[in-house]
């Protein structure tokens, strides 16, 4: 069971109702598919189990996603989970959404990654260290969006921002402190040619995951380059998420070094 959601209630309840016969084997195979769904009008279905499934609070994406979508998605998230984050949001989005009763909206705007929490959020136990660099201070956003994903799943972050390989003297002193933290994972985000992921996993005994980031001029400037580059990397050890996929490479991290302090 994870430790970021703590409320099988319906499980609980069917499988008492298995226990004393009240439900036959088969019905409760079949309600139990149903177990953590949640309708949302016509335009989604909510699964409101992942939490509890994979220690990795809801993450909703908010663009392509109207602002009435979004805020009753939010909404109905927070009927059943105690704390809902989204990724890729708009100012408009934000405003739209209402924080619970005695709860919190938090707004991250570099990251553009919105915190919505109940009151009765506990948030997990601080497990693990991830370190997170930034090649340029344009590559920082998306960097961002990775650091809140981690905290939210309570694991420390050290950050090192315009480290890049134009000037790879800088990555030293962060690097040094990283590993003397006891970083179990390390997120690299960078654009332009996205060097900077192959030189850090060469360096390091843990493991690296290149975040390569929309940016950069002309051919592969919308981050193709940088992911191409990350991927024929013969630095081993490397792991790559796709173009600013923050939200990914944060969870990735995060898993790895909960596990790791374990």
């Amino acid at each position: 069971m994870s430790d970021l959601e703590t409320e099988p209630t319906e499980l609980r309840a069917l499988l008492a109702d298995v226990a004393a016969g009240r439900t036959t084997v088969d019905e409760a195979a079949r309600d139990l598919a149903g177990l953590g769904l949640t309708a949302i009008g016509d335009f989604a279905c909510l699964d409101t189990g992942r939490a509890a499934r994979k220690g990795v609070p809801e993450i909703v994406f908010g663009e392509g996603k109207t602002v009435e979508q979004f805020a009753a998605i939010v909404a109905g998230f927070l009927t059943r989970t105690s704390v809902v984050l989204a990724s890729k949001v708009s100012a408009e989005q934000v405003a739209a959404v209402t924080a619970p009763a005695d709860g919190a909206a938090t707004w991250h705007e570099r990251a553009r990654v919105l915190v919505v929490r109940r009151a009765d959020h506990r948030p997990p136990d601080e497990r693990g260290l991830v370190g997170v660099l930034a090649g340029g201070t344009s590559d920082t956003g998306i960097a961002d969006e990775a650091v809140v994903v981690c905290r939210e799943m309570g694991v420390g972050v050290l950050t090192a921002y315009d480290v890049g390989v134009a000037g790879v003297h800088r990555l030293a002193a962060p690097l040094r402190e990283m590993a003397e933290a006891g970083a179990g994972a390390l997120i690299v985000a960078a654009g332009m040619e996205g060097a900077l992921p192959s030189v850090v996993c060469g360096l390091v005994d843990v493991p690296v995951i290149g975040l390569p980031v929309s940016t950069g001029y002309g051919i592969g400037g919308r981050g193709e380059a940088a992911l191409l580059g990350m991927l024929q990397s013969c630095s081993p050890g490397l792991t790559v998420v796709n173009i600013d996929n923050g939200v990914g490479a944060g969870v990735t991290a995060a898993m790895i070094a909960r596990a790791g302090a374990s």
